[in-house]
């Protein structure tokens, strides 16, 4: 039997690396990237090049003669490729709209005519909106706060018409601030973690935006991985065709991660101890509070988060400590 083939859009990115890596050698798959470069790396996939199960397609998801390349042959598709930052969209609302919405769209068309077996695709705890309930549950969403928000929004809203309408299996993982190794620290849109370790190691202040007391479901790359592997292979029509959170079901303030980051600093370097913080305006288009249900995961696809925050953070400091 000839390996199965799984193609990871966005795969030279932060999540989208760490997934190829996985597949390829934990798992065994034969892996294909496509990648624009545009927020990836080549540096995050450097390791795979000589790998005669990787292939590197490099090309833009707005296209749709590259999409369709880039799915023949695959079984799976694990769609990571989007511009992601609610500053970024608000900055620029038609180039995320361009990525995030048409290049979302040629891919189903792509997966559907190659007839791949699954579309697992990147969905955002963004789409959450407005909404106050905590913790969050799949189906009450409120309005979106963003252009951002708006795509990932429509994204499962075509997920769901192709599923339906074409017999396409998808399933969307609304990812909850993941953060781990290979997260980018540099650029105008850093996530917060990175960015905060990058300052500390620099004994640089990092700035938090409002008071401190905003949280955040954060979600360490490993269960990512996780859920997107329980996704892709799920037997389970009931499982299938819908939408998952992807978190650990926790949440920890701003505060209290830049506690916890400058203790596990800290020894690698006693004077980060000392760094001070300085306190920002808050930033348009942030939610103050964010926690998913796992419930549903854990339901019907036997999700079970194996790093907890703390774990998971002293674990991504230990891999900045070593690699920046």
């Amino acid at each position: 039997m000839s390996k199965k083939q799984i193609l990871v859009t966005g795969g030279a990115g932060f999540i989208g690396s760490n997934l190829t890596e996985y597949f390829l050698n934990k798992r065994g798959y034969t892996v294909r990237v496509l990648d624009n470069f545009s927020t990836g790396h080549r540096l995050n996939i450097e390791p795979f090049l000589t790998n005669p199960d990787f292939e590197l397609l490099e090309g833009d998801i707005r296209n749709p003669d590259t999409c369709q390349q880039a799915v023949k042959g695959c079984h799976y598709v694990l769609h990571q490729a989007a511009l992601g930052s609610v500053p970024r969209s608000i900055k620029d609302p038609i180039t995320t709209n361009e990525v995030n919405i048409s290049g979302f769209l040629n891919m189903l068309v792509a997966a559907r005519d190659a007839g791949v077996q699954r579309f697992v695709y990147a969905a955002s705890s963004s789409t959450y909106g407005d909404s106050a309930s905590l913790p969050k549950v799949e189906d009450k969403i409120g309005k979106p706060l963003s252009p951002y928000a708006i795509t990932k929004y429509v994204n499962e809203l075509y997920a769901d018409i192709f599923s339906r309408t074409y017999g396409l299996p998808t399933i969307g993982l609304r990812y909850f601030n993941v953060f781990g190794r290979r997260q980018d620290p540099n650029g105008a849109y850093a996530a917060v973690i990175p960015l905060f370790v990058k300052k500390l190691m620099n004994h640089e202040s990092p700035v938090i935006n409002g008071t401190g007391d905003y949280s955040r479901d954060f979600t360490y790359i490993d269960n990512v991985i996780q859920m997107n592997e329980r996704a892709m292979l799920t037997e389970s029509p009931e499982a299938v065709n819908t939408i998952y959170n992807t978190a650990v079901g926790d949440r920890t303030t701003l505060n209290q991660l830049v506690a916890l980051l400058k203790e596990y600093l800290s020894a690698y370097d006693p004077a980060i101890s000392q760094v001070a913080v300085i306190r920002g305006p808050e930033r348009a288009g942030d939610i103050p509070h964010s926690q998913a249900s796992i419930e549903k995961a854990k339901s019907l696809l036997s999700y079970a988060p194996s790093h907890h925050f703390a774990d998971g953070l002293k674990l991504a400091v230990e891999w900045y400590w070593n690699n920046l």
